[in-house]
């Protein structure tokens, strides 16, 4: 696919710290999914695009049909002339939320033998993925960066030498996107706010009843964790099912279908499942923003067998993101965040934030039945964590130990605020005998910390490293941290000038046995130096923070959210 032609940067974007991407005329990467022979087309991006029809086959529908798929195109484009003079908020702006780095980009096929500066170690073989969020098609209204749809970048290091590839994942949405030749499902952040959203979703689903849709097989993007487990990769978004991918011999990916754990998984499965080192069991929760129960819980054994599920009672349905785990709890957030559906009719964002609503932490044993089970304890104010980095249980003080970055306000993410954004690194302590918690800051300085790692083979025991992105300038990444939560050290890296990235993915030393201390091991960080217009994944070695390595990728790397390493013996057995 090629791109030509300029584009107009609002004054939105460089208000909010974006500068655009220069084009080239070509960009050799080419789209390759094989699902309709229909040449794909994404023009340059504006804020609100011309609208056309989606593209029905009219040989296949029937009479009913065609008389539904021309009124219903006809109310969206009406729906959408209304919007057009509609201000967006910041969040809800494609002009602002998918612009400079983070404007998609087409797939790119398997490229070998990458330029690397350096000398990447010999105990790397393997592939790094790492996923995000990347729209196929312009957004034709709202749009939200968690919104677009999933590719993953993947480098594999074989002996000292690297390969690139991207590829979406064909989720069903997806699929049928790209026949119909332009977007059709709903974007639940970005779309679905007011009036127009529930006019959204009102024609989403009269397509489905006349069968100009299938919405029957999951509406997901799978933009935002990745997983192995039980010889499968596994790409995820809190929407869906996960999806199977699986890593060719070459470095390529493919998409093998929606996974529903061989038909025990019924319902969604949120993005961060967490994966206990020691057990190798894979714990799980999924929530329901329309009925109750509003929360589940459940984990796979080594092999893939599903427990029973545990059903958490809520009053509302609440936005929860990730979760910890312990060696012997589970930890779960009930926040302030919180979906309430009936804020559409006002003419609102259905995810706000609760004032009224105490935050509280779930402290369940891992192999609870019954919700019962559960210890409840109230939480410190602003204690609205979207990632959680560890948990431990420390017996001599009968207490459960919780990291994680606490945001404040806690729905900046969705909705347009005055107020600057923090994302304080924060140890929440819950004492299981008193039933009360305490909180503390970590460190002594403010600096922004979100997205990344502790060593993922100590995850749920006490662990003196974590290794988090420095969001600064809000919301890019200009380096990472390691951070000491014993004593609150902070060891910076910064990528240099004009130079971002995204999450720093810790690999332990051996990859799959790990080192002898914890923080022996490597970060990966995908950079994009937006002065030179080239992308890059650095290797860094976790202990002195010196660089081993940097791979010069040959397409560019938007922003994106999560990844993990397969070790080279774990893809001679994928499934």
């Amino acid at each position: 696919m090629s791109t030509s032609g300029a584009i107009t940067w609002p004054q939105a974007q460089i208000d909010s710290g974006f500068r655009p991407i220069k084009r080239q005329q070509t960009i050799k990467c080419t789209v390759q999914i094989d699902v309709t022979d229909q040449p794909l087309k994404r023009s340059s991006l504006t804020p609100r695009a011309t609208v056309t029809p989606p593209q029905h086959n009219f040989l296949r529908l029937n009479i009913f049909q065609k008389a539904a798929a021309i009124a219903i195109d006809a109310a969206e484009r009406a729906l959408i002339s209304h919007e057009k003079y509609t201000p967006l908020s910041k969040t809800a702006d494609p002009s602002v939320q998918i612009a400079g780095n983070y404007f998609p980009v087409p797939e790119c096929p398997v490229r070998q033998s990458l330029p690397v500066e350096g000398t990447i170690p010999d105990s790397i073989n393997g592939v790094y993925v790492r996923n995000g969020a990347n729209p196929m098609f312009n957004p034709i209204a709202g749009h939200h960066l968690f919104d677009g749809d999933g590719m993953v970048h993947a480098v594999k290091i074989t002996n000292g030498s690297a390969s690139y590839a991207c590829r979406f994942t064909k989720t069903e949405r997806l699929i049928q996107e790209k026949r119909l030749g332009r977007p059709v499902f709903p974007k639940a952040i970005g779309e679905l706010h007011g009036h127009s959203g529930i006019a959204r979703l009102m024609l989403f689903y009269a397509r489905g009843l006349c069968g100009l849709v299938n919405n029957q097989n999951g509406v997901g993007v799978a933009n935002a964790g990745l997983v192995y487990f039980n010889n499968r990769l596994l790409a995820m978004s809190e929407d869906d099912l996960p999806y199977q991918l699986k890593i060719t011999q070459t470095g390529d990916l493919q998409t093998v279908g929606r996974y529903d754990f061989e038909g025990q998984l019924k319902s969604t499965m949120i993005a961060h499942p967490k994966l206990d080192p020691v057990t190798k069991e894979l714990h799980a929760l999924s929530y329901d923003v329309v009925k109750k129960p509003y929360l589940k819980y459940f984990k796979f054994s080594p092999d893939g067998v599903k427990s029973p599920e545990v059903e958490i009672p809520l009053e509302t349905p609440t936005m929860i993101h990730d979760f910890a785990i312990t060696e012997n709890f589970v930890v779960i957030p009930d926040q302030q965040v919180v979906f309430k559906l009936g804020e559409m009719i006002a003419g609102n964002s259905p995810v706000v934030f609760d004032d009224e609503k105490v935050s509280r932490l779930g402290i369940m044993p891992k192999d609870a039945t019954d919700a019962a089970e559960i210890i409840w304890v109230d939480s410190p104010e602003e204690t609205f964590c979207f990632h959680l980095w560890n948990a431990w249980e420390s017996p001599e003080s009968e207490e459960v130990v919780v990291i994680g970055s606490c945001m404040s306000p806690a729905d900046s993410i969705f909705n347009e605020r005055d107020e600057s954004l923090k994302s304080v690194l924060t140890e929440i302590r819950i004492n299981l005998k008193t039933r009360e918690s305490t909180r503390r800051a970590v460190l002594n300085e403010e600096v922004n910390l979100e997205i990344g790692m502790v060593n993922r083979n100590r995850l749920g025991r006490k662990t003196r490293f974590a290794f988090l992105a420095i969001a600064d300038p809000w919301p890019k990444v200009s380096g990472f941290a390691k951070v000491d939560l014993f004593t609150g050290e902070m060891e910076k890296y910064f990528y240099g000038s004009e130079k971002y990235g995204g999450e720093p993915f810790f690999l332990p030393s051996g990859s799959v046995n790990g080192g002898e201390n914890e923080d022996d091991g490597y970060i990966f960080c995908h950079v994009h130096d937006e002065e030179k217009e080239m992308s890059e994944l650095l290797i860094i070695n976790a202990v002195n923070l010196k660089l081993e390595a940097t791979i010069r990728l040959p397409s560019r790397v938007p922003y994106g959210f999560h990844g993990t390493f397969v070790d080279s013996s774990e893809l001679m057995n994928q499934l």
